[in-house]
């Protein structure tokens, strides 16, 4: 029913940057949650940020002041800028998506397939 395509993974030197993009399609409502989760090798998947369709943000403590997540709401994307890279953020970045469909209550959550970052000098 949602479709969600990550790009902007890739190779990338310590205190580097990448920004990556997930494009979302299909049935989206206007009032949804989308949002970036990452797993290592051998790791939990973790949260890495989210953002809520009125720009709400929730960001993991060991991301705080390095990344930046976004939103376009007309194009369905959300991004994550990600400065000051380091090797322990080398991990799959999965792209997500929710919606609450009554109060206290979420639809199924979404996810790509992840695009991969690797921190690495």
């Amino acid at each position: 029913q949602v479709q969600l395509v990550e790009s902007g993974g890739g190779l990338v030197q310590p205190g580097g940057s990448l920004r990556l993009s997930c494009a979302a399609s299909g049935s989206i409502f206007s009032i949804n949650t989308m949002g970036w989760y990452r797993q290592a090798p051998g790791k939990p998947r973790e949260l890495v940020a989210t953002i809520a369709s009125g720009g709400s943000t929730n960001y993991a403590d060991s991301v705080k002041g390095r990344f930046t997540i976004s939103r376009d709401n007309v194009k369905n994307t959300v991004y994550l800028q990600m400065n000051s890279l380091e090797p322990e953020d080398t991990a799959v970045y999965y792209c997500n998506y929710y919606r609450f469909i009554v109060g206290g209550i979420r639809s199924n959550d979404y996810w790509g397939r992840g695009t991969q970052v690797t921190v690495s000098s």
